[in-house]
């Protein structure tokens, strides 16, 4: 496996999430619960008792994919003054969907733990997966990615950024699409725009390929 300096991973990505309940009006705010077709009281009411004992501050609230899909959602996104996009060539981004994760049938659950993976910054994604997986964590789906920094936008950082290859395409032939989703940070060249640059960039990156940038966001696990 390639090898990274781990004592170099910033601390923004180990900042606590906001309560649940502070969660839920961020998400009110940005106009997910209408998006998702969810009643706002709703949400709040979830929030409320998520929890369990209170000590939340290891969990972040999701919607499940099929009612705020990667598409919608990533509009949302902000780095300073610049809202997130989908690159050109990901229109099929709410195609890619949960792979090998027991995600919970509701509209509604929590994310434990996320973890940003900086530790494994020049991995492949072909390298990253069974790594996740003996740690008995599983990787972030894209649109969980997306909802990590719609709470927490400083994790994003330029060279510190991460996939999320809990999502995956299939293709009609039941073999993967060689695409993997990651958010990161964009320069503004090519056909993003220069307008776009350090926005927020929903992208992919190849299956067996390394970036330095990029590490594998994951969870100890998921629950209603």
């Amino acid at each position: 496996m390639p090898e990274t300096d781990s004592a170099a991973a910033s601390a923004a990505a180990a900042v606590p999430l906001p309560s649940l309940a502070t969660q839920a009006e961020r998400l009110v705010e940005l106009g997910v619960p209408e998006l998702a077709g969810i009643p706002a009281d709703r949400l709040r009411a979830y929030a409320a008792t998520a929890g369990g004992d209170g000590r939340d501050g290891g969990l972040l609230l999701a919607v499940h994919p099929d009612l705020a899909p990667a598409s919608a959602l990533a509009p949302l996104l902000r780095h300073g003054d610049k809202p997130g996009f989908v690159v050109t060539d990901m229109a099929d981004v709410d195609r890619f969907t949960p792979d090998g994760i027991d995600l919970p049938d509701a509209p509604l659950y929590v994310v434990a733990d996320p973890d940003r993976g900086d530790r494994m910054a020049n991995w492949s994604p072909e390298e990253a997966l069974p790594a996740l997986h003996g740690e008995d964590r599983t990787p972030l789906l894209l649109t969980e990615g997306i909802h990590w920094l719609l709470q927490q936008p400083a994790v994003l950082e330029r060279n510190r950024c991460f996939m999320t290859i809990g999502s995956r395409l299939r293709k009609p032939n039941g073999s993967f699409d060689a695409r993997t989703p990651a958010i990161w940070i964009s320069n503004g060249t090519g056909r993003d725009g220069r307008e776009r640059r350090n926005a927020p960039k929903v992208g992919w990156c190849w299956w067996n390929n390394r970036h330095t940038w990029l590490g594998f966001a994951s969870t100890s696990g998921r629950r209603t």
